[in-house]
């Protein structure tokens, strides 16, 4: 009688594990560690592309004029601010000339003493050639004595000698005014270039140095990007090139330029290299120095050549490659990469040929054995 009953249960236990078991199972299979890994796939396309470079730099200015005095002084006054467009020649401002009008007024009157003298010595070289000639004449025709005409002609002797160092004297103290009036000149600060004002380094009342900078004055037209690339991929960056520049204040417009020169040392530390890239045209209104810019250079277009997305590009057992799918089965395959266009796409070299089938995204990391399901999107990654 009690047989039947535990047969039942029994039974009834077995109804109920075995649909958990293939709930189980199929779990695992689905969503467990068993599960197939979720890729998405794409074909190998022969494609040209037009690759560029990616650089950061900032706006320089190649001409930076530094005015200021050639000697040492107290700043008088200062006409402009920082901001101020300036013309060529104008007067910035000026230094105290503390007695140097003094000095120039002196100088005049030693000039003018030293004009009467020369005169003075004019007229007493002419009076003593005047007399050596009458007594040469004299002595010719025995009407004056040898020991005359010698002393006449050592007198016309000194007023040659007298005439020549008042016309030294003269020269002397024209040129020490005309080197008073050049520094009195110095005095005023003119900028030799038409230009804008960046920097006051002294304000008026200041004691400066010679050759110290007052004012700072940068020439619009000479603004240009110090950029910097990595040398990896800096491979065809020469003259000329075009690019386009995204200030970091004007981040929706991008400004026309071109690669004006590379420089001749690169960066040994941090293995870049320098550039500097001009504009098409002076921006308006002009950026800041020292503004920080993206600068991307249009390298010349590449022949046609099997292309994938960098995404796809795995590095597996020490090689870079990606997986491959061939047959349904999941292989890698080692490459060699070429160069690639700021779009996310790379040229293959060698490894793939067009129309081969590769994975470019997959939920988790991948080998030879896993399991895989084609999707068309991964939930959480970029398509």
């Amino acid at each position: 009688m009690k047989r039947p009953r535990l047969q039942g249960r029994t039974l009834a236990l077995i109804a109920v594990i075995i649909p958990l078991a293939l709930l189980f199972v199929y779990t695992v299979l689905r969503s467990g560690p068993l599960a197939p890994v979720a890729v998405t796939t794409t074909t190998v396309q022969t494609r040209a592309l037009a690759p560029a470079l990616s650089g950061i730099g900032t706006v320089q200015a190649r001409f930076t004029y530094k005015i200021g005095p050639t000697f040492a002084g107290r700043l008088k006054r200062l006409d402009v601010s920082v901001g101020d467009s300036v013309a060529a020649g104008q007067l910035l401002g000026e230094m105290d000339p503390v007695d140097l009008d003094e000095r120039l007024r002196a100088q005049q009157a030693g000039i003018k003493g030293a004009e009467a003298a020369l005169r003075q010595a004019e007229a007493k070289q002419a009076y003593a050639r005047t007399q050596a000639q009458r007594y040469q004449q004299l002595f010719a025709v025995q009407g004056s004595s040898e020991e005359t005409l010698v002393t006449k002609q050592q007198e016309l002797a000194v007023a040659d000698a007298a005439l020549a160092a008042a016309r030294e004297d003269v020269g002397r103290l024209r040129a020490e005014s005309q080197a008073l009036r050049a520094q009195r000149s110095n005095l005023g600060l003119r900028t030799p270039v038409a230009g804008l004002v960046v920097l006051r380094h002294a304000d008026p009342g200041t004691t400066v140095v010679a050759g110290q900078a007052v004012v700072e004055v940068i020439d619009p037209a000479s603004l240009w990007i110090d950029t910097r690339f990595d040398q990896i991929s800096a491979e065809g960056l020469t003259n000329g090139l075009p690019a386009q520049v995204l200030m970091r204040s004007r981040r929706g417009q991008a400004l026309p330029a071109q690669v004006l020169r590379i420089e001749p040392l690169a960066d040994a530390v941090t293995e870049e290299m320098l550039a500097k890239i001009v504009f098409d045209s002076t921006p308006t209104p002009l950026p800041p120095v020292g503004e920080l810019a993206e600068v991307t250079v249009l390298l010349p277009a590449l022949p046609d050549a099997p292309t994938i997305p960098n995404a796809a590009i795995r590095t597996f057992e020490g090689q870079r490659g990606v997986w491959k799918l061939a047959d349904g089965e999941l292989a890698f395959a080692p490459v060699k990469l070429g160069r690639a266009d700021l779009d996310g796409n790379v040229q293959v070299t060698q490894g793939l040929a067009a129309d081969d089938r590769v994975v470019v995204h997959s939920e988790k990391a991948l080998s030879a054995r896993s399991r895989i399901q084609v999707v068309e999107r991964i939930a959480g990654v970029a398509p």
